[in-house]
């Protein structure tokens, strides 16, 4: 997973109360500033002072959006009226989150007219809401007791999406070759997507790629075997030959993404088989690449590889798939794919196998591929569907990986999923939404996050 979120806090209040309560904004600042020590496990809070009036809230919000903050929450320290803080949320650039939050958990015979005062940011947040809706503002709401644990998962969930819809602004994806063709669910607008998601998708040509493999000095491919004989089973029939090339074709890889700042990739088969300048598919350098927490997806699908990157900064260790074939018996579907995978997510009880795969796709030498299985438990699917110009539709599925045997045979990645919907059920659902057969998984329960995103991206978001 990425670094923390960096969250700003808009304590909102108004110089009304000064007179009537004196010392009320330094006692309010403490509050905030209690809220901020609170949530630092989940995120790095930063609050400055309370913003009184329309100009202390557009200064705040100027300070936070030049800090580089990838989300801004709102707090009422009292009651604010709302108008005053319409332009500056208009214009700022970053996620929102209304957190309809006070001090004290219960309300007692010992309260005064103080206390009321101070607690009383729940009108404040309805005028907020009211004011952001009306001006078409996407934003989140929080309500709960600020020292709760279920207060500081939901706002972790949030901040972890707003980092991540602040982070897609700034992504690039890497396209090597062209898409495939005739493959209709990883069709999209390029413009709408930057518009709607933000990823500027680069068409890169395969040129450049195989130049670098002939530049990589045999000192880094001696230094990257040796790291996957760390960490993998390496099959004694690997010839090492081919081993090096795949591990040069990584290193080729991993030194135009970072020359050229992608934070995902996608490359077709076809592409790379065809250009006649390479031996091999890079599966082993796609799945390094998404272990070290680039986003991927196969077949020049970039709308997954977007997604991935979302992933990757929302949650970690995210894993490129897809679905295989269904199992009755079992109540699953078999997922993997043709030789990329994450295999940070393989199960700890068993060896991660690196073998010499023989593979007609690409018509080219056979590469490399890592066999693993995921880790059985709780486990989160994630695709997007590209419907019309500028609307999509987020599916996310929830379900368990199964704890199944190995399928010696298969020469990939391969783990059971059993939908929590049931495999009859979910299957129907996912086709009728238009689901891809390209998706994102992550270990564990992660739906709410995806929820987050796609309420902060304003994008329909369906949960199987």
């Amino acid at each position: 997973m990425s670094r923390q979120p960096r969250i700003g806090l808009l304590g909102i209040m108004q110089e009304l109360y000064d007179d009537m309560i004196p010392g009320i904004t330094e006692h309010q600042a403490r509050y905030a500033e209690s809220l901020a020590q609170r949530l630092d496990g989940v995120a790095d809070v930063h609050f400055r002072r309370p913003a009184r009036n329309r100009e202390d809230v557009e200064a705040m919000v100027r300070e936070l959006v030049a800090g580089d903050v990838d989300g801004i929450t709102i707090v009422m320290l009292t009651y604010g009226p709302a108008m005053r803080t319409v332009r500056a949320l208009m214009e700022t650039p970053v996620p929102l989150l209304l957190a309809n939050i006070q001090p004290e958990r219960s309300v007692t015979a010992e309260w005064d007219m103080a206390d009321l005062t101070y607690n009383q940011g729940i009108h404040g947040a309805q005028d907020q809401a009211n004011a952001l809706v009306r001006i078409g503002e996407p934003f989140s709401v929080i309500t709960g007791d600020w020292r709760s644990p279920e207060f500081e998962r939901a706002f972790e969930s949030w901040a972890r999406a707003a980092q991540a819809v602040s982070t897609l602004k700034r992504t690039r994806i890497g396209l090597l070759g062209y898409p495939m063709n005739g493959m209709g669910d990883i069709l999209y607008d390029a413009p709408s997507l930057l518009r709607r998601f933000g990823p500027m998708v680069v068409a890169e040509d395969l040129g450049p790629v195989a130049a670098r493999i002939g530049e990589v000095p045999d000192s880094e491919v001696d230094s990257l075997l040796a790291r996957h004989g760390e960490r993998f089973e390496i099959a004694g029939d690997l010839p090492r030959h081919r081993h090096a090339y795949a591990a040069r074709f990584e290193i080729a890889l991993r030194s135009l993404l970072e020359d050229h700042d992608y934070a995902g990739f996608s490359f077709h088969f076809d592409s790379i088989g065809g250009d006649g300048r390479f031996q091999q598919l890079p599966l082993l350098a796609a799945s390094d690449l998404m272990a070290d927490g680039y986003g991927f997806a196969a077949e020049g699908d970039t709308n997954t590889a977007s997604l991935m990157c979302a992933a990757q900064t929302m949650i970690g260790n995210a894993h490129f798939s897809e679905m295989y074939a269904m199992d009755w018996e079992l109540d699953s579907v078999l997922i993997s794919h043709m030789g990329e995978g994450n295999w940070r997510i393989a199960r700890q009880d068993r060896p991660i196998k690196l073998i010499d795969r023989p593979l007609g796709i690409g018509r080219l030498d056979n590469p490399p591929t890592p066999v693993f299985s995921a880790e059985p438990g709780p486990a989160t699917t994630a695709a997007l569907v590209p419907l019309e110009g500028e609307i999509y539709r987020l599916v996310v599925g929830r379900g368990e990986v199964l704890d199944t045997p190995e399928l010696p045979k298969v020469e990939m990645h391969h783990f059971h999923f059993r939908p929590e919907r049931g495999l009859d059920a979910f299957m129907d659902e996912w086709l009728t939404l238009g689901a891809p057969h390209h998706f994102v998984m992550n270990l564990g329960d992660h739906a709410a996050r995806w929820r987050r995103l796609a309420e902060l991206l304003d994008v329909e978001c369906v949960e199987i």
